[in-house]
């Protein structure tokens, strides 16, 4: 992709013209905003908005990419593949130009362009889908038999694999080490960090005035932002309650043999497997072992205080798949494990909407495990929103979201 003008411009506007209204020269730089949650959607909001002339006050209960956090971890996938979904599609497209642009400013690496190999044992029209919506946006994807992936990647096992898709572009990210990277930019750039929790306080004329911080100050501001990931239903139960929950999602990271590069960055891709259950994993990266994850929804969790010790049945399946995908990594030892979470909303799509009882609160979420990818991109789209550069999308609208049962 790297510096292609005529794509950036074209993928910008993709990604605007639906929703943008224009308000002409109205300018918001004297208003305070303060945005809850330094995660992927609330650092790159903040920025944004920052980089765009208001006073921007950051806060977040236990750090930028912590451990409870959904945007915590050391990597996430970065892909365009989105079952046909041209709007996901066209912001990751632009996630990527966003992301290294960041590097260029960080002079540090966060995005490591791998491709990704797409494993079908079954229905493939995930991928399929996706082929004309990616040719748009002027990236690709190669439709290949399982025979030609194994001559490509002889360290990976393709039985009961019926159609494989490369997808060049496609890599990680680190996810950790970038979003400290924003929360340190905005600081850098002016904007003001605390540390500590939030809970809406004072109310007046349909508008919030005031959040209370766990250390007893105040914030009072024009704006508020609530990007607080899987705990946004316990800050506003009525408005949100089970309209986005946490669910709880294992990692596994399985130790390579001494000496062994071929399940490095750099040498096998991030990889994705459609079958009963989607299952991905990721290269290793810094010596942290190869990295598995099941994407299949698991049971809701309380953010803050679930233990985050994988399951046995979890692991069971980790190192059947492994086996399948890895031959030579069938007794490999479990090195490292995670369990994170999902901040799922009931369709899967993000929410980017105004709180419907206070008309300057804005309420974003619902990154359903495919979010952090497209940080720099919703942050740009969630900013225009908010300053009034353009309309809500009804695909990210709090209407249509309903509470699970």
């Amino acid at each position: 992709m790297g510096g292609d003008l005529t794509r950036r411009k074209f993928v910008t506007a993709a990604i605007t013209a639906p929703f943008v209204l224009r308000y002409g020269a109205r300018r918001l730089a004297a208003d305070h905003v303060v945005v809850v949650g330094a995660g992927a959607f609330g650092g790159w909001t903040a920025l944004t908005l920052l980089r765009a002339g208001m006073r921007v006050t950051l806060v977040d209960a236990w750090g930028a990419g912590n451990s409870r956090a959904s945007s915590g971890g050391e990597t996430r996938v970065i892909r365009t593949v989105y079952n046909g979904n041209a709007l996901y599609t066209q912001m990751a497209a632009r996630a990527f130009t966003l992301w290294r642009e960041a590097e260029e400013q960080w002079k540090r690496q966060v995005l490591f362009r791998t491709g990704a190999i797409w494993m079908c044992e079954t229905d493939d029209s995930y991928v399929r889908r996706s082929i004309e919506p990616i040719k748009t946006v002027g990236l690709s994807v190669e439709e290949m038999t399982p025979t030609e992936a194994a001559r490509r990647y002889p360290q990976m096992g393709f039985r009961d694999v019926r159609t494989a898709f490369f997808e060049p572009e496609a890599g990680y990210l680190t996810a950790r080490a970038a979003c400290e990277l924003v929360r340190e930019t905005v600081v850098r750039e002016g904007g003001t960090y605390k540390h500590a929790s939030v809970h809406p306080a004072t109310t007046a004329g349909g508008r919030l005035t005031r959040v209370v911080l766990s250390d007893g100050g105040t914030l009072d501001a024009d704006r508020f932002v609530f990007a607080c990931g899987p705990w946004m239903g316990q800050l506003f139960p009525d408005v949100v309650g089970r309209r986005i929950v946490a669910t709880r999602q294992e990692v596994f990271f399985f130790g390579t043999p001494a000496g062994d590069t071929r399940f490095d960055s750099g040498t096998l891709p991030v990889w994705v497997h459609v079958g009963e259950r989607l299952v991905y994993g990721i290269p290793s990266h810094e010596r942290r072992g190869l990295k598995l994850a099941d994407d299949t929804a698991g049971p809701e969790v309380d953010p803050t205080t679930q233990q985050r010790v994988p399951s046995s049945e979890g692991t069971a399946r980790a190192r059947e798949l492994v086996a399948k995908r890895f031959p030579a990594l069938a007794d490999a030892p479990l090195v490292e494990t995670r369990v994170c979470q999902y901040e799922a909303s009931t369709d899967g799509n993000y929410l980017v909407d105004r709180h419907p009882q206070l008309e300057n609160v804005w309420l974003l979420g619902g990154g359903s495990g495919h979010g952090f990818k497209m940080g720099p991109a919703f942050g740009e789209h969630a900013a225009a929103v908010i300053q009034g550069r353009a309309a809500v999308n009804p695909l990210f609208g709090y209407g249509r979201l309903k509470p699970r049962p």
